[in-house]
């Protein structure tokens, strides 16, 4: 399916996402905990789920409410910036990221945005590959902005796509 022709029907099993509030911060932790090497502190993902100007939302199991996937979208003048998307690790490959990916770029468009912003570490290949599949451009990148665990820095590639 073509990342633009997106619909919620896309997702199986009552697997729908959806918006996060301050209420799912504990949640929230714990699944960064699992799903994320460089996780967001509890301050940065409590003030995504209050600010009006993000939208954090998250795939659920439709048995115990456990987070499969989370995404959090800031809203821009003009554009939207995908700041994270994750999947826990035994739930990949499983077309997840693809789904939510989708599930993003729809309501940012819905929210007015021309563009969809990201960036990622250089080594992320796999995430890389799914961007470019949904038709994401390299725009730039920023030298050592990412630390690696032996120190030195990583590159971060500047993605965007139009969204109109």
């Amino acid at each position: 399916m073509s990342i633009d022709a997106f619909h919620p029907e896309a997702f199986t099993g009552g697997a729908i996402p959806v918006r996060l509030d301050a209420d799912d911060l504990p949640v929230l932790m714990a699944f960064e905990r699992r799903a994320n090497d460089d996780a967001w502190s509890e301050a940065l993902l409590e003030a995504a789920l209050r600010d009006d100007g993000y939208a954090v939302w998250g795939i659920r199991s439709a048995e115990d409410s456990t987070l499969w996937a989370v995404a959090i979208l800031a809203y821009l003048p003009f554009d939207a910036e995908l700041q994270s998307i994750c999947v826990l690790p035994d739930a990949r490959r499983q077309g997840l990221a693809w789904k939510m990916l989708g599930w993003v770029m729809r309501c940012a468009r819905a929210q007015g945005a021309e563009r969809l912003l990201l960036e990622l570490r250089e080594s992320n290949l796999a995430a890389r590959r799914l961007y470019e599949r949904a038709g994401f451009r390299i725009d730039g990148q920023r030298r050592g902005y990412y630390r690696r665990d032996d120190g030195r820095g990583e590159d971060a590639l500047l993605m965007s796509r139009d969204l109109v």
